[in-house]
């Protein structure tokens, strides 16, 4: 059988399809990069906007109409289907979840059992290693605790047993998941002694203190983590182990008016905590990559709201802003928050974003030129290797320059 993936959406999403194609690799199907050789397509979906939804059902129909293939559909937009999925062409099966042993058979396949074949190894030098899933929060614009439910943290010692076994192929490690900040909150519930300690494994910190005792040879990176949820352990590893962790953080704002952060119901930081966290760290790194998602044109925004987003994206040392234009999620209670905008006004408030955002990262591009870095390969094109700094900068150096090692001192250009 020759099976076709794509996936639509964040990191988690990305390491469930490889945990995915891993299953599918081990119980002898074929992988292949086009569509229209496929017998089988397992696309990941994404629920975080409409417009995500929309260009799954596309992507559906794409696939449908390049050849032969059956598409079975997995993960959060599948989690909330009413139908729509099911009923695309082609469509095989819609999967609530992406577990592999439960693709696999809606595939049709019996799981020998081997769930984890070898990752392909190549050029790519950075993994996924996803450790939680699920969260325990209800932000009013988002569906992803309907999709994938509470938050769920894997073992300490499963998470290290894998991230030895990645840092066989690869230099860096990349920690996902939908909320890792709270990593082991859930196992902290009915303790005797619930504070988050230095050393305790059952938080994010002291996760990051085992794995870069156990696995010292790799750089680790965090995903998405909130400013106010990078305590002292995190800090202390951020500014005293940049050679175990990166110098990145992207950090979600989403609204620089806590007016509408309330609205959003992101009840855990507000725009002053927020910003004297980053300034904190900021200050003790003398390298750091910043970024943020930002939503524009929330629901009851007013203009002064958007020019105190701007205001302090302007004051903090951002070096990338990923911008979402606020679209209605009909499963996410935002939906039905009164005074909702009109698109043209969403769309010029999600320009302005994004034009702040290029030009703090064409200036911390501009300040970086010409000094070095801790470069790690994560890909190639077209004669060239793609590095990854540690701030989170791509350099592109030509092949026949590379020595062949996954991760090398390189000056920024």
């Amino acid at each position: 059988m020759n099976v076709y993936f794509h996936t639509f959406g964040c990191k988690a999403n990305q390491y469930d399809t490889e945990r995915v194609r891993e299953a599918f690799d081990a119980n002898g199907a074929v992988v292949v990069d086009d569509p229209a050789l496929a017998d089988l397509a397992i696309i990941n979906s994404c629920t975080v906007t409409n417009e995500s939804e929309v260009k799954l059902r596309r992507f559906v129909r794409h696939v449908a109409k390049s050849g032969h293939a059956q598409t079975i559909v997995m993960g959060c937009a599948a989690a909330l289907d009413n139908g729509a999925i099911a009923a695309l062409p082609s469509v095989r099966a819609v999967v609530a979840n992406a577990e592999p042993g439960t693709v696999l058979r809606a595939a049709g396949i019996d799981d020998v059992g081997a769930q984890h074949a070898a990752s392909r190894s190549g050029t790519k030098s950075r993994a996924l290693l996803k450790i939680q899933d699920g969260c325990d929060e209800h932000c009013t614009f988002c569906a992803t605790t309907l999709a994938r439910g509470n938050n769920r943290s894997r073992p300490v010692d499963d998470l290290i047993e894998e991230a030895q076994a990645l840092a066989e192929q690869h230099a860096e490690i990349v920690l996902t998941g939908v909320h890792i900040g709270t990593y082991g909150q859930e196992l902290h519930r009915g303790s005797a002694d619930p504070g988050r300690k230095p050393g305790d494994h059952r938080n994010l910190g002291g996760l990051l203190e085992a794995l870069i005792e156990s696995v010292p040879t790799v750089r680790f990176r965090l995903g998405s983590v909130e400013a106010t949820e990078v305590d002292d352990t995190l800090a202390r590893l951020l500014i005293e182990a940049p050679r175990n962790l990166a110098a990145h953080l992207h950090a979600p704002l989403q609204s620089g008016a806590n007016r509408v952060l309330k609205r959003m119901g992101r009840h855990w930081y507000t725009a002053e905590s927020y910003r004297a966290r980053i300034e904190w760290l900021a200050e003790r790194l003398p390298v750091l990559g910043l970024g943020a998602d930002v939503i524009a044109g929330f629901p009851s925004e007013t203009d002064a709201d958007h020019h105190a987003s701007l205001a302090l994206l302007n004051a903090l040392p951002f070096t990338y802003l990923h911008v979402f234009p606020f679209s209605v999620r009909r499963d996410a209670p935002a939906a039905r928050l009164p005074c909702q905008l009109p698109p043209e006004v969403i769309r010029d408030r999600a320009r302005e974003l994004r034009e702040l955002g290029e030009a703090k990262a064409t200036a911390h591009r501009r300040n970086r030129r010409g000094q070095t870095a801790d470069g790690v390969v994560s890909g190639r094109l077209k004669g060239q290797v793609e590095v990854m700094t540690e701030d989170y900068l791509s350099v592109y150096l030509d092949t026949d320059l590379w020595d062949g090692r996954p991760r090398f001192e390189v000056t920024v250009n």
